[in-house]
């Protein structure tokens, strides 16, 4: 059980540590403010993306237009006009009536009338400026009416931007005096005709409750708000919408009797300016959108809408925006964090796939934060859609330096291309395989194996390292993928596990600039005091399984099949500095080729014989040409006895045979002896001289290229492995002989 949750810990743990930790960051952003105006942007956004409201029948609003200010010819209007206004809409016998505008002082002599109106209308509300601060004073409300208790609030909380989203209900004023608002004191009156009165919330004892509606007072640290002043009494404005929603009627229509008999009977009325040399405008989260009037809304609409607001949620259950505590919007954050961080991760193959996936999540959380604000919930989208995209980039980041560290890390041991493979398809590790045609090429220095005991461990390594290291660099050059260092031999795919139209033609290009590295390596051996190595190379190409092979606790990408077997053959076949192809590879070039000889061999294991080319050089694009191998004999004046033994693959068969050196080159010799020898025998042998001490005599080995058809029974040998002591041997051997 234990060893499931680490196997599944190490499995996911990108996720896990990357949900909490952008939680965290997402979290310590929202907490600075840095993301309240997104916020508020996104909440007006909701506001315009809502449906439409319904008209609001129960308030009729009375308008002092630019257009009445004209036809009265001053500001303020008269005490007179006011009392004419007032009365007339009190015989029209509405429920409530708001005086959205400033009356502190008497205007002309009509002052008495209006006062008596002011008496006689106990349904009849005026304002007052009640908080201080540095953009508005306070101002005082009609004597009369502040006598009679007939007064409310006007002042609404101005957002960082400007605009108006919340309002208050109750101002809290010095010591233990509460101040109602303008629309509170409206809205009460109408209620108490529907007998509604206020009364502390059953939910929470802490929130006003008016019949059907509860209004949640607001915290500094609700919906996108961090730390925003909450004094008084709060609530968030949950708009209606613009002058459009509202019955409206100009002062002069008023005055002049153009208006029904019957629009106000039972409604609320406010008055209020609405002429644009006032001013007494303010932006909402309407203004962005341009409302049919004008981007902002004015003040008396305002109040409407705070009354509508509270009439709505009374009579009709429309909800409040109410907003989740900390606690839960942080799980809120988590949430999405962790969704973003799943997505990309199951994803993780395909960035197109995680492209799509995380448009489309991002489009569902803002839409299920629509659709929650449409049920009277604002939910926060900011903070969530950051930590969906941010864990997103996360995973993203996480993969991208886990790719870049397994590209180090494994390129040591595997091609980068099927590291790549592995890396963009994690399923590429399950075990199985595909058929597929490759081009397999098979190096092997020859001799090494006797080098290797002649030379302690660490010397060998540094011979192996320094050939490898340059093969490598070769090989890669070529776009080949080493499949397999085997000893001092090389296994390399062309075609595997990324197949292209030329792999064939690299393949071989791939082998001659192998072979004309071998310069370089050796001259660095010449100077490290190192022996000179060679290098034989086989190429074959065919249909093999390519793919994971092994077991669940050890596997490898390779390829397997009868035509990997061949390649291997063929560089059995192959001597230094040679490089030998199969007839399928030849067939598959369409480059032309330099062929230095052409053979035909039967390899063990092989049904039918097999055409053999040696190649010299590849010409066009690539211009590769090994230089030709000198075949000149020099015959030795007198013959040189030897002793050899004939090799079957690594092991000897253990009959020692006598022969003789007739002539030297400098990559073989003429060899006379009285048995017959299979062309391609590999042989070990040991020169015989006076002064030869068997034991300490080193080993030379060789292989029989062809037998001379005007002589019988000599064959010419090409060197494979000549250790420093064997060549000094033989070119003493030459100087004394020759």
């Amino acid at each position: 059980m234990l060893d499931k949750l680490k196997k599944k810990f190490w499995e996911w743990q990108s996720v896990i540590i990357c949900v909490p930790s952008m939680t965290f960051i997402v979290i310590m952003i929202r907490l600075t403010g840095l993301l309240q105006s997104l916020e508020l942007k996104a909440l007006d956004q909701m506001f315009t993306l809502r449906p439409q409201e319904a008209d609001e029948q129960r308030i009729v609003v009375v308008e002092i237009t630019e257009k009445d200010i004209s036809n009265l010819k001053r500001w303020p209007i008269l005490d007179t006009t006011l009392a004419e206004l007032l009365t007339k809409i009190k015989l029209q016998k509405p429920r409530a009536i708001g005086l959205d505008i400033y009356r502190n002082f008497p205007v002309d002599d009509g002052y008495k009338d209006l006062v008596k109106v002011f008496e006689s209308t106990p349904n009849l509300i005026g304002i007052q400026n009640v908080l201080e601060n540095s953009q508005s004073f306070t101002v005082q409300p009609p004597p009369i009416l502040k006598e009679k208790q007939q007064v409310g609030g006007n002042d609404f909380p101005t957002d960082p931007d400007g605009k108006l989203r919340r309002a208050i209900l109750y101002y809290y004023l010095n010591g233990e005096n509460v101040a109602e608002s303008l629309s509170l004191k409206l809205a009460s009156i109408y209620l108490q005709k529907e007998g509604i009165e206020a009364k502390a919330a059953t939910t929470n004892p802490n929130y006003l409750q008016l019949g059907k509606g509860i209004f949640p007072r607001f915290e500094g640290n609700d919906g996108g708000y961090i730390r925003e002043n909450d004094g008084s009494y709060q609530i968030l404005l949950n708009y209606r919408g613009d002058e459009t929603k509202f019955e409206t009627v100009s002062l002069t229509q008023v005055l002049k009797n153009e208006i029904s008999q019957n629009l106000m009977s039972g409604k609320i009325v406010l008055i209020g300016s609405t002429a644009e040399s006032l001013r007494d405008n303010f932006l909402t989260p309407y203004s962005s959108q341009k409302s049919s009037k004008s981007s902002r809304l004015h003040g008396v609409y305002i109040h409407a809408n705070l009354t509508s607001q509270i009439l709505s949620a009374a009579l009709d259950n429309r909800p409040q925006i109410q907003s989740w505590k900390e606690p839960e919007e942080w799980l809120w954050i988590l949430l999405w964090s962790f969704i973003g961080s799943m997505l990309c991760w199951q994803q993780r193959k395909n960035i197109y796939l995680i492209t799509i996936s995380i448009s489309i999540t991002a489009f569902t959380l803002i839409i299920t934060c629509l659709f929650a604000f449409l049920a009277g919930w604002w939910i926060p989208v900011i903070p969530p859609l950051l930590a969906l995209l941010g864990s997103a980039v996360m995973i993203l980041q996480y993969i991208a330096n886990t790719a870049n560290n397994m590209q180090k890390t494994f390129g040591r041991y595997l091609t980068d291309e099927v590291v790549k493979n592995l890396i963009d398809d994690p399923d590429a590790l399950l075990l199985g395989g595909e058929r597929r045609k490759v081009t397999i090429l098979v190096s092997d220095v020859r001799g090494f194996s006797s080098i290797s005991e002649q030379y302690p461990p660490e010397k060998v390594v540094e011979i192996l390292n320094l050939y490898l290291e340059e093969m490598t660099n070769i090989i890669n050059q070529y776009q080949g993928n080493i499949n397999d260092f085997m000893g001092d031999g090389i296994l390399v795919m062309f075609g595997a596990p990324i197949s292209r139209k030329d792999d064939s033609e690299r393949a071989v290009a791939c082998a001659l600039a192998m072979q004309l590295a071998m310069e370089k390596v050796n001259k660095k051996n010449q100077e490290m005091n190192l022996p000179i190595l060679e290098m034989g190379i086989g190429i074959n190409t065919g249909e093999v399984i390519a793919g994971n092979i092994g077991s669940q606790k050890r596997a490898e990408y390779t390829v397997i099949g009868s035509h990997v077997n061949l390649a291997a053959r063929i560089e059995s076949y192959s001597v230094g500095g040679q490089v030998l192809i199969s007839e399928y590879t030849y067939q598959d070039i369409d480059l032309k080729l330099r062929i230095d000889s052409k053979f035909k061999v039967e390899p063990k294991g092989i049904k039918e014989p097999v055409n053999l080319y040696e190649v010299g050089g590849i010409e066009e694009k690539y211009n590769l040409f090994l230089p030709r191998i000198d075949e000149n004999i020099e015959l030795l004046n007198d013959q040189l006895a030897i002793e050899f033994v004939v090799l079957y693959g690594k092991k000897a068969d253990g009959n020692l045979l006598p022969g003789a050196l007739v002539g030297l080159s400098e990559n073989g010799a003429k060899l006379q002896c009285k048995y017959e020898l299979e062309i391609l025998t590999n042989i070990k042998l040991k020169l015989l001289t006076e002064t030869a001490v068997m034991d300490e005599e080193p080993d030379i080995y060789a292989k029989v290229m062809k037998k001379f058809d005007q002589e019988e029974n000599y064959y010419l040998i090409r060197f494979t492995g000549i250790p420093p002591k064997g060549l000094k041997r033989l070119r003493k051997v030459k100087q004394d002989f020759g």
